[in-house]
């Protein structure tokens, strides 16, 4: 109910799909979850995360690029094969409470919870693709959230691994509706790429176990201690 209210969507699939939009304080992109998302449709839909790009013709293909296309670099966007459609046709928002990162100091690494000061539910920019499994014949929306460099606040945390400094996409609550326009020429849609306000971001220390916890233990977005 607070997604539809918060996007001026129906609220049809919330009706079938309670058990997936029920509140939850974790969700791990690499199970490949079913996800909210929201486009100029009037209801909130389901996509499941990593996108399998339309030309995809086996289930062990889809399978690998469900892992491989978890998020999309906002750099190379327009110039992979797997993306280059959707970032002009198939945009759409993903909504978010906050997420997760970890700072390396030396040998220590320490989860952070990331979100925005003044908005409880805010907007990733995402992707989103229409696949064929070539075996049943069954339809399957899946998505990529995108990603930019890091603000400084970002950075600060994000400061380890293959891909440091990095961020998701986060779209203004202004500019929503004009980030799912689908008549937006490339130069308009890098707009949305520039890293999002650190001002209007915050983030502190969780607990080293928040992976173990129950997805629905509040105490996983609590301060450590």
């Amino acid at each position: 109910m607070d997604l539809a209210k918060r996007y001026s969507r129906k609220t049809d699939l919330i009706e079938i799909v309670q058990e997936i939009l029920d509140e939850q304080y974790k969700i791990t992109a690499f199970m490949n979850p079913e996800c909210p998302f929201i486009t100029n449709n009037q209801d909130i839909q389901l996509a499941r995360w990593g996108l399998v790009p339309a030309w995809v013709k086996s289930d062990d293909e889809a399978t690998k690029f469900r892992k491989m296309n978890l998020n999309a670099r906002s750099e190379t966007v327009f110039d992979l094969s797997s993306f280059r459609v959707p970032i002009f046709k198939r945009r759409c928002l993903i909504p978010s409470t906050g997420y997760f990162e970890f700072q390396h100091n030396g040998k220590n690494v320490t989860p952070h919870y990331i979100f925005l000061r003044d908005e409880p539910v805010f907007s990733l920019g995402g992707i989103v693709e229409l696949w064929q499994n070539p075996s049943t014949k069954e339809m399957a929306q899946t998505f990529a959230v995108l990603t930019t460099h890091a603000n400084s606040l970002c950075a600060a945390i994000h400061n380890g691994g293959k891909n440091p400094d990095r961020m998701p996409v986060i779209i203004n609550r202004d500019k929503e509706d004009r980030w799912l326009d689908d008549s937006l020429q490339p130069n308009e849609i890098k707009v949305f790429f520039e890293p999002f306000d650190a001002n209007r971001m915050n983030a502190y220390p969780i607990a080293g176990d928040f992976i173990k916890r129950n997805p629905k233990d509040s105490s996983i977005i609590e301060p450590a201690a």
